[in-house]
């Protein structure tokens, strides 16, 4: 596309997405020639690994070329995932790859080159602003808002253009808004790896001054990610430990939660293989009533399997979308999981957070001073709408016939786009006095 005037930004937990747009009511994806065809949909992964012919000894890939990397050599690459979850952790203050310790915005901005280079460097045709999407609410108890505004400031400088920041919902529905003729009010449900947001906009009908306008947005740190841990708790962990025991001196106590917390995040997982949490694991082990148990917990750690393991948990969960039932199986030349999983029990570990995302429904509709039967559209979006659960959550309170979907993974950078060239621009924008 000529004349770019704008690029939208879906930075995703899971996956990322680019749109640019040349007018207020078109916008293209920009297309990635990925390893297994092309595709607008570029893996939110980092792979790192040593090799002295680049800068500072360390090589990257980002995106289904880092997933090929790591596949080819998984004991000699470290892989991240999901690394927007530390977004906003004042916990999180660098990442241990091989010698090198790189922060957030440092692992942001080789995430994003990769992402502008494999795209043809959408940044090229000089476009006069860029619009990324942020959560409503980022991961975490206590997420700070502040602190990941920094971050993500130092990491989207590197583009050289104005940056706009609008919660990641206001984009699927100004996205969605473009398919409507007539006056609307819509609820957009988001659901991201990380985050499910949600915002409620008021559609005026096409001609209007100004075409959409905000009314209320919510948001809760439970979405993909949680479904998948709750896989892995239930069905995994305690193959590997959880709820197990250990001697000491003459007492038997339960292994800490700990030691499971940190392998059940796809933010950390990767980082656990080092020397100081390697030891603690084969120190445990030692004592552990169950050594074979935490045997199979450094088997993946050790041999970097965390990656096949949480595919299989996603193709699962997928499968479980479309089927009753479905086996789960992991198997590797050391270890094999292996276990037949209705739909019914998925749903029955979910329930806790569709509960909680239910309740965040309920205060977008207070804030906006709405009840349920004035929304005329309820736009689901994001991979886990998909989930048969999530859905029913919305045909209770809206009716199935106000529910759409479409464009799951791609509505939200598009409509960042096309509000980078709305002359209401700075209506959308989150500014840095707002909190969650």
């Amino acid at each position: 596309m000529s004349g770019t005037r704008a690029i939208g930004i879906d930075f995703g937990t899971t996956n990322s997405v680019i749109a640019r747009a040349s007018g207020t009511d078109h916008a293209e994806m920009i297309e990635y020639a990925a390893p297994d065809g092309p595709s607008t949909v570029f893996r939110s992964a980092l792979c790192f690994w040593q090799d002295e012919a680049f800068r500072g000894g360390l090589a990257h890939e980002a995106g289904p070329w880092a997933i090929a990397e790591y596949l080819d050599f998984p004991q000699g690459s470290r892989f991240l995932q999901s690394f927007k979850s530390v977004a906003a952790s004042a916990s999180f203050e660098h990442a241990n790859l091989f010698e090198k310790r790189l922060r957030f915005e440092e692992l942001g901005q080789i995430f994003l080159s990769h992402l502008m280079q494999h795209g043809g460097d959408p940044m090229k045709d000089a476009p006069e602003c860029v619009v990324v999407g942020r959560p409503v609410r980022y991961v975490g108890g206590r997420p700070d808002v502040a602190l990941a505004r920094k971050r993500y400031d130092a990491m989207f400088a590197m583009l050289g253009r104005p940056v706009h920041y609008v919660y990641e919902p206001l984009g699927a529905a100004y996205s969605f808004a473009s398919r409507l003729g007539d006056p609307a009010t819509l609820l957009v449900a988001d659901f991201g790896g990380g985050t499910s947001d949600f915002s409620l906009v008021r559609v005026e009908a096409p001609g209007a001054a100004r075409r959409c306008v905000p009314l209320a947005s919510a948001g809760i740190g439970i979405a993909g990610d949680r479904f998948d841990y709750r896989i892995m708790d239930h069905l995994v962990l305690p193959l590997l430990g959880k709820g197990g025991t250990y001697r000491s001196f003459d007492k038997v106590l339960e292994i800490p939660a700990g030691h499971f917390t940190d392998f059940g995040d796809w933010s950390r997982l990767a980082l656990m293989r080092n020397r100081r949490t390697l030891e603690q694991l084969a120190k445990l082990k030692r004592s552990a009533t169950d050594p074979a148990a935490i045997g199979r917990m450094i088997t993946i750690v050790e041999q970097e399997l965390g990656y096949a393991l949480y595919e299989a948990v996603g193709q699962l969960k997928r499968a479980l979308s479309s089927q009753t039932h479905a086996n789960f199986r992991f198997a590797d030349a050391d270890l094999t999981i292996e276990a037949d999983v209705s739909r019914e029990e998925f749903e029955a570990w979910i329930e806790p957070d569709l509960r909680r995302i239910g309740e965040t429904v309920d205060t977008v509709l207070e804030r906006a001073g709405l009840s349920a039967d004035q929304v005329d559209h309820v736009f689901l979006t994001g991979g886990s709408s998909l989930i048969p659960a999530v859905r029913r959550l919305f045909e209770r309170r809206f009716g199935e016939g106000r529910l759409a979907t479409g464009n799951e993974l791609t509505s939200i950078a598009h409509g960042l786009a096309l509000i980078g060239n709305a002359p209401d621009l700075h209506d959308w924008v989150v500014g840095r006095e707002d909190q969650d």
